[in-house]
């Protein structure tokens, strides 16, 4: 059945990343995947996370089904960080949280569940965005529009263009936002900016859905979360798809959540119900391990500390990358000013390389990044950075 089929296209992203590996080059550089490595070119298993699954194995009696929506003390670790353990919204009872399948999982079946119940609304994303923004939701049907977002001038957010944008858009569509670390630009709103983006939200009337991928690796575990507390507030319906890929470093247990929050708990319960029919029909019910593990780390206060210092040394260590990245280009005379670069958050930085610059780095210098210039700030190490600036400046000369 597959003859007359021609090949799909490789992704933008995970495609680039075959290729690296085939690549034979002992000095080449991955600087497209969005995954962390620490100085050693390494993804780490974070030590909490290590103490935890230690204690798993000599405590687990069962590898039973877990419920549907998932372990009940995982949605509640989950909603303790994202709303703060005080809050409102979880005493009540206006937040449901199902883990699912990564923070890819949690937007598929929120997108399944409001194609249900909204079929008209389109979807709005940033431009730029995630490169798998689009594909899942036009996998699930949605017509995609984009909104404003990046200014490639001043290297900052065109917020006029931005809140123009949001104005215009009506009741019952759905604008997904980056709630810290905007992947790929790596250029956050301010707190000021995120006062008007949650006031229009509310008086428009459409539905907020935030992606919220890298708690912890913008300024802290509770101030990265400050948006995400603003919508709440609100008492509006609301959407956060959540992720422990990277500030728990379990990428391959593939465990993220998705939390609904309704105006009321008895809208919520519903809310829930028909999720959970989503669910069961897509993967029936969630893998336990990472949930489990990253619950075991969420609920006990030495493992808590340590993997709040963990999350720090990843996020400090991202920083000065950025640092060395920068004064390293600036040392080899570089034309242009990419001083901007220090002022991003998170794992990715939109370097202003052009797509001429990205393929000759990577024909010439097996260095890969991302058409479109994103790169990962994390793929850089002391041992590789000389090479990398040294390349960088070799192609922009060339």
């Amino acid at each position: 059945m597959w003859k007359e089929v021609e090949p799909a296209p490789a992704d933008a992203i995970l495609g680039l990343t075959e290729i690296f590996k085939k690549d034979s080059n002992p000095q080449k550089v991955n600087l497209g995947v969005g995954v962390y490595k620490d100085d050693q070119g390494s993804t780490p298993i974070l030590k909490c996370i290590k103490t935890a699954e230690k204690r798993l194995v000599e405590t687990q009696k069962t590898k039973g089904y877990l419920p549907i929506s998932g372990d009940p003390s995982y949605a509640a670790n989950v909603q303790k960080l994202l709303f703060g353990a005080e809050s409102e919204v979880i005493s009540s009872n206006r937040a449901m949280t199902i883990h699912s399948p990564g923070g890819t999982g949690a937007l598929r079946v929120g997108a399944d569940l409001l194609k249900q119940f909204n079929p008209d609304a389109k979807l709005w994303v940033s431009s730029p965005t995630w490169a798998n923004h689009k594909g899942i939701f036009s996998a699930a049907k949605f017509e995609i529009k984009d909104y404003p977002y990046y200014n490639s001038e001043t290297k900052d957010v065109d917020f006029d263009a931005m809140r123009a944008t949001l104005e215009s858009i009506p009741a019952g569509d759905i604008v997904l936002l980056h709630v810290c670390c905007h992947n790929p630009t790596g250029v956050d709103l301010s707190d000021a900016q995120w006062d008007q983006v949650v006031s229009i939200a509310k008086s428009k009337g459409w539905i907020p859905f935030l992606d919220f991928a890298y708690q912890g690796f913008g300024s802290s575990i509770e101030k990265d979360r400050s948006a995400v507390e603003k919508f709440a507030a609100t008492g509006v319906d609301l959407f956060i798809a959540s992720s422990f890929s990277k500030n728990l470093g379990l990428y391959n247990e593939r465990t993220g959540a998705l939390t609904m929050v309704s105006p009321t708990a008895s809208e919520a319960t519903v809310a829930m119900s028909h999720l959970k029919k989503i669910i069961r029909v897509n993967y029936s019910n969630p893998p336990a391990h990472g949930g489990l593990a990253a619950s075991a780390v969420l609920s006990d206060s030495a493992l808590y500390d340590q993997w709040v210092e963990e999350v720090a040394e990843m996020r400090e260590r991202i920083k000065a990358m950025r640092t060395k990245l920068v004064d390293g280009l600036v040392e080899r005379g570089v034309e242009g000013d990419f001083s901007f670069i220090k002022s991003q958050r998170g794992m990715f930085s939109f370097s202003g390389l052009s797509d001429e610059t990205v393929e000759w780095l990577r024909e010439n210098k097996s260095i890969y990044v991302v058409k479109g210039g994103r790169i990962n700030l994390a793929g850089l190490t002391s041992s590789n950075m000389d090479y990398v600036c040294d390349s960088i400046a070799e192609a922009l000369k060339a």
